[in-house]
């Protein structure tokens, strides 16, 4: 059996790459939107996180977190986001994956991939490098020219807040591992 490897360090920055059960198209409609915002709020109660950066995308997400001093349960809270999305979404009669037995047998639902892409950010520059790459992550997939286009993002957040001249990333190609 694969053992896969986590960060232990509490506290501090995390980004995470989140991808739908057979890279289904469907995240970005009104339905996964609400569930998702409600979900991620849900879980903000009681296991809290600052969301820094943020882009939804049609079959998967990007985010990067600031977990509180001593805390390091990512995982928790993602299987819970997860779980909640998922009651919310068949509840609002969203559809999901036709299951293989193996996910059967562990009574998983089709709308989530088991697992997720998880990165520790270690400096300064590499917060900025997983930032801009969370930004300019629809353009990469060929959804809009700019970063300005898409509107599911914290992108124009980060304009409005000063932290980027306006499309300063539009001819900026960032790459990381993990996608």
């Amino acid at each position: 059996m694969t053992n896969y490897r986590r960060a232990q360090f509490t506290g501090g920055y995390y980004f995470f790459t989140v991808v739908t059960y057979k890279r289904r198209r469907f995240l970005v409609d009104d339905v996964s939107r609400n569930c998702l915002r409600s979900a991620l709020r849900s879980v903000r109660r009681n296991w809290p996180f600052d969301v820094v950066a943020f882009c939804l995308l049609p079959d998967h997400l990007h985010c990067l977190w600031r977990l509180p001093e001593g805390d390091n349960r990512f995982s928790r809270r993602w299987m819970l986001i997860k779980k909640g999305f998922t009651r919310r979404y068949l509840k609002a009669g969203g559809v999901e994956s036709i299951q293989n037995p193996s996910r059967d047998k562990k009574r998983e639902r089709g709308i989530w991939q088991r697992r997720f892409w998880e990165h520790q950010i270690r400096d300064a520059e590499d917060l900025q490098r997983h930032i801009h790459y969370i930004h300019y992550n629809p353009i990469k997939h060929g959804l809009v020219d700019t970063v300005d286009d898409w509107p599911w993002s914290t992108y124009r957040k980060f304009v409005r807040d000063g932290h980027y001249e306006h499309k300063v990333l539009k001819d900026c190609e960032v790459d990381i591992v993990g996608e």
